[in-house]
């Protein structure tokens, strides 16, 4: 896999084979994240309206925005609510405002209880409303003598001086005068407007008419993140992570794979490939102690990163392959009265091929099976053997475990002289083939089988 790009199918593979894995890790994650909300109590939120009347450009409702949760409104709160521990500073950090449409400030409170959230709710918007007027109320009262104020007595000379020409003009009837005095009026009327728009559009006056739409809505929820949020956060979390650290774990996974590999890393040569028919719960690793047990627990006993087994053959051809593997062993050691089987325990896939190449070898040469730890592996002496053969499934061991393995069998006085490579394959429905024969006439028979499908 560590070759290969991380398709969907993988994920897949993944998802099922290690199904119960990734359950209880989630189940880990919620406790996790129970434990996580334990340490923050539930909060409510409770929110309250402000209605601005009048026109407002969208620059002036950020700063009523600012004004809102700015200090100056936060510590009139808090010396208004009077609570122990809750200073302005405190305060501001539970209070938020935000424009809605139509010209209305919500400005929100939230507090560890539902009653707290809305007293903090009101109270702030009483306490911006009120600062907001005062505001406002003093810049009129500073600048009375520029501004909108200076215009309404330039309005009124204005109206004055407009009423006096009116008084001015010829009495009489004639087209001109009537004319002339129907224009004052007009001017008349025009500043006159102009003036009632000008008062509309003082936010002086807006911001004295600020109301409070109502008392803020008791909450009837906790605003999140929630006691439900922090546990299904938690395990989406441990899941995800469970899933990442398996596909990153394979990808950067080097165990040998091919003979070639297998054999290089156990310094011998590859002797060939046989196939174990699988399927059903007596396949699955025979690993004993308390680790194993848990491992088969949680199905992270078997590899899920290997290839589906694929179709069997017949009977005939797979004992065709220990055949083979059985000559090619009395090529290489001719006089040889003996050799040990060297399996790793807990590889059933390559205990069951090291059995039936015990069978298939009728006792020529004689095959001996021991099954060695490979955290610790430990390899009897050597008594009548002329070397040691291992037999392990495809990328079961890692390239540091085979070193072991190799070492401990140097230990023991053995020579490794080959590998041979069990894999997987799906059981089926196959035609029995010929029982070998017995011994001196199954060496024969085998020998010929042998050398005739090698060559």
């Amino acid at each position: 896999m560590s070759d290969d790009t991380i398709r969907l199918v993988t994920i897949g593979r993944l998802l099922r084979r290690r199904l119960r894995f990734l359950a209880v890790l989630a189940v880990v994650g919620a406790v996790a994240g129970y434990g996580v909300s334990v340490l923050f109590p539930p909060r409510y939120t409770a929110s309250a309206s402000v209605l601005l009347p009048g026109q407002w450009e969208e620059r002036e409702l950020v700063t009523q925005v600012e004004i809102a949760t700015s200090s100056a409104v936060a510590d009139r709160v808090a010396e208004t609510l009077d609570r122990p521990g809750a200073g302005g500073g405190e305060l501001r950090e539970r209070v938020s405002a935000e424009a809605a449409d139509g010209n209305i400030i919500k400005i929100s409170g939230t507090d560890d209880a539902p009653g707290r959230a809305q007293e903090l709710a009101d109270e702030a918007a009483r306490q911006f409303v009120s600062f907001a007027a005062r505001v406002a109320g003093g810049d009129a009262d500073a600048g009375a003598a520029a501004g909108p104020e200076a215009l309404r007595q330039q309005v009124s000379q204005t109206n004055r001086r407009i009423s006096d020409l009116a008084d001015a003009a010829d009495p009489g009837q004639t087209v001109e005068s009537v004319q002339a005095r129907t224009e004052l009026e007009k001017l008349r009327s025009a500043l006159q407007d102009a003036m009632q728009k000008l008062e509309q559009a003082d936010p002086a006056n807006n911001a004295a008419g600020m109301v409070v739409m109502g008392p803020a809505t008791r909450p009837a929820g906790e605003a999140p993140p929630t006691r439900v949020q922090f546990v299904a956060a938690g395990a989406l979390l441990f899941f995800l992570l469970a899933v990442v650290g398996q596909l990153a774990a394979a990808r950067v996974s080097r165990r040998p794979r091919t003979g070639e590999e297998i054999a290089a890393a156990l310094g011998s040569v590859p002797l060939g490939a046989v196939d174990v028919p699988v399927g059903g719960r007596a396949d699955r690793p025979t690993a004993h102690g308390t680790r194993a047990r848990v491992r088969r627990l949680l199905g992270a006993d078997t590899r899920w990163d290997v290839p589906v087994p694929r179709a069997s053959g017949d009977e005939a051809g797979r004992r065709l392959r220990y055949r083979r593997v059985c000559a090619r062993l009395r090529e290489r050691l001719p006089a040889a009265r003996g050799l040990l089987v060297v399996v790793p325990d807990g590889d059933e896939v390559a205990r069951r091929a090291a059995r039936q190449l015990v069978a298939e070898a009728g006792g020529d040469p004689v095959l001996r099976v021991v099954e060695v730890a490979v955290d610790r592996p430990m390899v009897p002496d050597r008594e009548t053997e002329s070397g040691a053969l291992v037999v392990l499934g495809a990328g079961s061991r890692t390239a540091e475990e085979l070193a072991d393995l190799a070492g401990a069998c140097a230990d023991g006085g053995h020579e490794v002289v080959g590998v041979v490579v069990a894999g997987p394959v799906r059981a089926g429905t196959a035609r029995p083939a010929e029982r070998p024969a017995q011994n001196g006439t199954a060496a024969v028979a085998v020998g010929g089988g042998a050398t005739g499908g090698s060559g």
